[in-house]
């Protein structure tokens, strides 16, 4: 940990990347400066951080560690929903799940982290349409006893691909 610190701390002393504290209890953010920006050809774009989507973000990356650790799941066989949207190109933008990865087996799967209740027609727009997609639709929720879990439950007879998962056993894999 001490060298990955003194690292991150080089990167700053030499402009590449700043450290941002957005939230009290939480750690800074690290992102890109302009100076990176042009060495690595990314965007010159700033991208404000919503405090909303924060903890969002976090649970993916979580996610994304979770099924690395549990299945093996490379993270090179990872497409995040950033990456699919740029795929799609231009266009009337649609729904595309937090990420996809690629089994074993060569079948895309996908992953939705979802944390705050939306509407019920949403809800079953996106199982619909994961269900036409992909192999199998594994949802992340806080909890498998609030009203998100029910949805996704009242809906597994239809769409049989759907696995429910609690973000708190996805978190424990990142301790």
């Amino acid at each position: 940990m001490r060298a990955c610190d003194r690292r991150l701390r080089k990167l700053i002393e030499a402009g590449y990347i700043k450290r941002t504290k957005i939230l009290y209890g939480v750690a800074g953010i690290y992102s890109n400066t302009n100076k990176a920006k042009k060495i690595i050809a990314l965007s010159n774009i700033n991208h404000k951080i919503r405090l909303e989507q924060l903890k969002h973000d976090i649970a993916v990356i979580d996610t994304a560690i979770y099924f690395n650790k549990k299945y093996g799941v490379k993270y090179n066989q990872i497409t995040t929903e950033q990456e699919l949207h740029r795929k799609d190109g231009f266009g009337r933008r649609r729904h595309r799940p937090d990420f996809v990865y690629i089994e074993e087996s060569e079948k895309i799967s996908c992953v939705e982290i979802e944390l705050t209740l939306k509407s019920k027609d949403r809800f079953e727009t996106n199982m619909k349409n994961n269900f036409l997609e992909y192999e199998k639709q594994t949802w992340v929720v806080p909890s498998k006893e609030i009203k998100i879990a029910d949805i996704l439950k009242n809906n597994m007879s239809k769409y049989t691909n759907i696995e429910i998962l609690e973000l708190q056993e996805v978190q424990k894999y990142n301790v």
